[in-house]
């Protein structure tokens, strides 16, 4: 093909900045937006009855949804650079936070302090710290080192170790463990060999057997998963309801808003229960229908990180899908009774502000780094098409 030096010249203009990828933005407001719907409709029967307003949560939810998708629209015009030049000051003010919530200005609540209140809000330090540890074991993996030998994985390891026993002093051993298993998951994508991850999961067993039975109240939770009926007015209730929501809920659900399950027999249905009303109302086709959406964005996040511009934005947005993704395999896992009862939420679903703002933020890197995954996409298109008209 004969072009001209006019011709030969554009196709060689770098590509210039294409905007955030929308699939990624918009299957994260539906998510909230689902949210927003079922916390409503799971929570104004608990709202009228501790509250007097049936509109309690759902009033919250509205307000750190508004402020979510300011962060996350905010966060897509910061370069991901100044994140990482940040990143001692994030990882300090969750170190600092969750030093302080341990201390008499943390507030307690079912045996767990896990909160700090200012004003009338409340800040969970251990939602900052999933972030700031993702940052910071972006920032330290060494692909090269870790491709060779286990010791590239020492800081890694080390960072999150730090922010697991951290968050295990509350006592939180699913966040904590959820901040373990990211950072697996971040190793293994960074080229950590295949029998290293294998030895890291066989390792975890009998660690987790060993601080589940080292606390009462986590090993009658362990007992209970074994047979939920043995104490179906126990440890098992919470479970033995969510299965029966999921139960009564069959095919295409009882409609929205008439879950029974909601009537104070699942005790918060609008936290980490909330699968089970979803189960309840839409059904085992909406249940489906929701794990999809996760995994079509779960999906975009992991084609924005393999063209990524350089390895500490591959690794940051990896982190930031696998962390989603582990949060969603555990909750799910729990309503299901499929592991042992834990507190983890369903990401952007489940009712708690500092969860849904942070995770707002975090996708809204996940969208600046795809500015320049777009950019280099293009550009790859663009040079090929040099390469094949210079044929």
């Amino acid at each position: 093909m004969n072009r001209t030096r006019k011709q030969v010249k554009e196709t060689r203009k770098p590509a210039k900045m294409k905007g955030f990828d929308q699939y990624i933005f918009f299957a994260t407001l539906l998510l909230v937006a689902v949210g927003i719907v079922m916390v409503f409709s799971a929570s104004y029967v608990n709202a009228s009855q501790r509250y007097g307003d049936p509109y309690h949560f759902l009033k919250k939810n509205v307000f750190f949804a508004v402020m979510g998708t300011i962060t996350m629209v905010f966060m897509s015009f910061l370069s991901y650079k100044r994140v990482e030049k940040l990143r001692w000051v994030v990882a300090g003010t969750a170190a600092v936070l969750l030093v302080i919530v341990l201390t008499p200005l943390g507030t307690s609540l079912n045996g767990a302090q896990r909160w700090i209140s200012i004003g009338g809000m409340t800040i969970m330090p251990s939602e900052i710290a999933k972030f700031a540890s993702i940052i910071l074991i972006a920032k330290y993996i060494k692909p090269k080192l870790i491709q060779k030998s286990l010791s590239g994985a020492i800081t890694p390891l080390a960072i999150a170790g730090f922010f697991f026993g951290m968050i295990l002093l509350q006592p939180n051993l699913s966040t904590a463990g959820s901040i373990a298993i990211t950072a697996v998951c971040m190793l293994f994508a960074a080229g950590m060999q295949v029998r290293y991850v294998i030895g890291a999961v066989l390792s975890a067993i009998p660690a987790g057997g060993l601080l589940a039975f080292a606390s009462p109240y986590r090993w009658k939770r362990v007992t209970s998963f074994l047979d939920p009926f043995k104490d179906e007015l126990g440890n098992g209730y919470q479970v033995i309801q969510s299965l029966y929501a999921l139960g009564t809920g069959g095919l295409f659900g009882l409609g929205l808003g008439r879950s029974n399950e909601k009537f104070l027999y699942i005790p918060e249905p609008q936290n980490d229960f909330i699968f089970a009303i979803i189960g309840e109302e839409l059904g085992y086709i909406g249940c489906i229908m929701l794990l999809m959406v996760y995994v079509f964005l779960i999906y975009r996040c992991i084609k924005v990180a393999m063209n990524a511009p350089d390895f500490f934005s591959c690794m940051l947005v990896t982190g930031i899908a696998s962390q989603i993704g582990v949060q969603v395999l555990l909750n799910v896992a729990v309503v299901t009774s499929s592991m042992p009862p834990t507190g983890i939420p369903l990401p952007f679903i489940s009712y708690g502000g500092t969860s849904l703002v942070i995770l707002m933020a975090a996708v809204g890197i996940v969208l600046n780094v795809s500015r320049y995954s777009r950019a280099n996409e293009a550009k790859a298109r663009q040079d090929k098409q040099e390469r094949i008209g210079a044929e």
